[in-house]
């Protein structure tokens, strides 16, 4: 039975391995002494008042990780739909709970405030 794992466990090493080298040769070979104008913000000599990147507020990623759960969810719909004739009314009646669930936590999630930006 563990003979069976030997070419995925071959694979997980090489890919590891070669992650490995690719990580070390970009330390190695990539630039890495600062210099005066490297570190310059623009190529015009305007030094800005704010950094480059500006902070982002916790409310960005409250959304992105809401659209990500609710888009992993949504992605349940195509196999459901693919197989619906096979399944009749347990699948039907399966995914309508599984649609009530997700209106019930977007209903949590809107009344919480979860969706505003203000």
């Amino acid at each position: 039975m563990l003979e069976s794992y030997v070419p995925l466990l071959i694979y997980v090493l090489i890919v590891l391995g070669l992650i490995g080298a690719l990580v070390t040769l970009s330390f190695l070979l990539g630039p890495s002494k600062p210099h005066k104008a490297k570190l310059a913000p623009y190529e015009s000599g305007i030094v800005t008042d704010t950094p480059a990147h500006p902070r982002l507020s916790v409310r960005f990623y409250l959304t992105a990780m809401l659209f990500i759960i609710f888009d992993v969810e949504a992605v349940f719909f195509y196999p459901w739909a693919v197989i619906m004739r096979q399944l009749k009314w347990f699948g039907l009646i399966e995914m309508g709970v599984f649609m009530g669930i997700l209106l019930v936590a977007l209903a949590h999630i809107w009344r919480k405030g979860g969706l505003d930006w203000d």
